[in-house]
């Protein structure tokens, strides 16, 4: 005997289930992840705490200020892939900067991404091909600013990374 589902009840289900992923996320996730909590359930019930526990795990306690001396930063990028390096400045502070590799050119976006936002939206301030680069910056506004450098070649690039100025280092961004 075959067993058939109609149509009606396939709708019925699939309705549902979308029901209770939008309660999941608004009520569960986003306060656990992101500390959005539209409804307060996720602050009666501890979630909030979570997220900011996540992001003081982030955040290091000690970060490391910017000075009036060039601190000097070692990276390297794995063949094939790219990495993420970042600061976080608040409005209108500035960096200088000097990069350079041990040779080999590399795909890179300068670019910063606003405090609290959690659409993904970043702003570009340079893109381009090279294997260095310098310069200097004031942001626009707060939050994290760096590079994503990406190794298009087949095998790891060194980068040495010279920054002064107004920032705490977030580093390597996974």
């Amino acid at each position: 005997m075959q067993h058939t589902v109609s149509t009606k009840t396939l709708i019925k289900a699939s309705i549902s289930a979308v029901v209770v992923a939008a309660i999941v996320l608004i009520t569960l996730i986003l306060p656990a992840e992101y500390n959005i909590d539209p409804t307060g359930i996720g602050g009666k019930l501890g979630l909030t705490a979570l997220a900011h526990a996540a992001e003081a795990e982030k955040t290091p306690i000690e970060a490391t200020k910017g000075t009036d001396d060039f601190q000097t930063i070692e990276l390297t990028v794995p063949a094939g892939r790219g990495i993420e390096y970042k600061f976080y400045m608040k409005q209108h502070d500035k960096m200088t900067y000097e990069w350079l590799t041990d040779g080999a050119p590399l795909y890179f976006d300068l670019h910063g991404e606003p405090e609290g936002d959690t659409t993904g939206y970043f702003e570009s301030y340079v893109i381009a091909t090279s294997d260095e680069m310098k310069g200097s910056y004031t942001t626009p506004f707060a939050g994290s600013h760096g590079w994503y450098w990406k190794n298009n070649s087949d095998k790891p690039v060194s980068i040495q990374l010279l920054v002064k100025g107004q920032y705490e280092v977030i580093g390597l961004k996974q």
